[in-house]
């Protein structure tokens, strides 16, 4: 064979070598990426809730007669001290004893609770003035530095809560001594004594707000006691929201709240008033049995942004559990579990990292997961590049090629 014939023949085979080798050699996974990045980093419980008037005011029969017909209607407006509805004794009443005794005993319990409630109220004042003693200590020694910013804003959120609790006591001693003030007038009435002498009583609203319910519109008798009207306030409310108990633990009062899907279009802004002491059972969609408990959630945001809610309307919250600025951040996807070696410890987490076209796994230190992100305490620098939904067949020092960059 000639030596131009054998040549031809090295380099056909060599060829046909090389392309088998290039078939039969393993090939880059493709993977997605993403880039840790540093920035702000917040852990949330999300549930749907409802709003709720703070307080409901019942207008109730302070004596028994015929009910003048109520031109009022839901959503009408109304003064304190407006004349809500009209009511005319029915029996004489110099011959209802009965009566006058009821009214009697009427006035003792209003009596009681006018005292009650300066009682509180004054108990809420001697609490404002505690918290703000303690605000003030703890700015005093901020400036010092001896006191942490969180216990700082924790008195601060105190002194809030302990004016409000003023401001609802005070409510409440206004209501009582409108209720008062009904039954020594009812009293009148029983007994004839009424300046225009025809014995007719009128109801009058306990406060300024809006007519949230009609239960006797038209005229008749109604018995003493018998619910008129409910009244309430509707730039005072507040949101109410069915926690699971596992959830409401990391709830804690003063926790920023942001609200959402509530029909406008910007997000309101809320905090965590109260968490109930008491949970309940209810009953999911899928028939499981679950417990709950209440979290009242106060709204922050300037009133004229959210003055088209009213009582009783959906929304959705979601209270931040956790908050930290300046958080080292991966996609949550990037993170998944070492194995567990025996007779180590389990929990330790891992992450794959591209580095010159390979993978390598690089154990980090989770601080936190919520839906989308994971907040990474150590293991790995910001800039680094890691692997999204490593797939099964990357492994340490395989190597990769990027499909796309996920934006973290």
């Amino acid at each position: 064979m000639k030596p131009r014939t054998w040549i031809s023949a090295a380099a056909a085979s060599v060829l046909a070598i090389g392309l088998l080798a290039w078939a039969l050699a393993p090939r880059p996974v493709e993977v997605e990426i993403a880039e840790a990045t540093t920035g702000h980093f917040a852990t949330t419980v999300d549930e749907d809730a409802k709003t709720r008037l703070r307080d409901r005011y019942v207008v109730s029969a302070p004596l028994s007669g015929v009910l003048s017909r109520v031109t009022l209607r839901e959503g009408d407006a109304v003064a304190a001290g407006d004349v809500v509805g009209t009511l005319s004794p029915t029996l004489s009443p110099m011959l209802d004893e009965r009566t006058l005794r009821e009214q009697q005993a009427r006035i003792e319990g209003a009596e009681a609770q006018v005292k009650r409630a300066a009682a509180r109220v004054e108990g809420a004042r001697v609490a404002l003035l505690q918290a703000n003693h303690d605000l003030l200590r703890s700015e005093q020694l901020a400036a010092q530095g001896f006191v942490s910013p969180t216990k700082l804003d924790a008195d601060r959120l105190a002194t809030l809560a302990a004016q409000k609790e003023v401001e609802g006591a005070v409510e409440e001693r206004h209501v009582a001594e409108h209720d008062r003030a009904q039954a020594q007038a009812a009293l009148v009435a029983v007994r004839g004594r009424d300046r225009q002498g025809s014995g007719a009583f009128q109801l009058r609203a306990p406060i300024a707000g809006r007519v949230l319910r009609v239960v006797q519109p038209n005229e008749g008798a109604v018995a003493l006691g018998a619910p008129l009207l409910e009244l309430g306030d509707t730039h005072a409310l507040e949101i109410v929201a069915e926690l699971l108990t596992t959830d409401a633990l990391r709830a804690d009062p003063g926790s920023p709240v942001l609200i959402e899907r509530w029909g406008g279009e910007a997000t309101l802004q809320g905090r965590v008033r109260l968490v109930e002491p008491g949970g309940f059972t209810k009953v999911s969609a899928l028939g499981v049995e679950e417990q709950r408990v209440r979290v009242m959630i106060d709204i922050t945001s300037p009133p004229e942004r959210w003055q088209a809610l009213g009582d009783g309307f959906r929304v959705s919250v979601r209270i931040v559990t956790l908050a930290r600025d300046g958080a080292l951040k991966v996609p949550v996807s990037a993170v998944f579990p070492l194995p567990q070696a025996p007779g180590q410890p389990g929990g330790a987490m891992a992450v794959f990292a591209l580095v010159d076209g390979r993978a390598r796994r690089m154990t980090v230190e989770v601080g936190a997961r919520n839906g989308s992100e994971a907040w990474l305490t150590g293991g790995i620098a910001a800039g680094q590049t890691v692997i999204v939904y490593p797939p099964s067949t990357v492994a340490d020092g395989v190597r990769v090629r990027p499909r796309s960059v996920r934006p973290s």
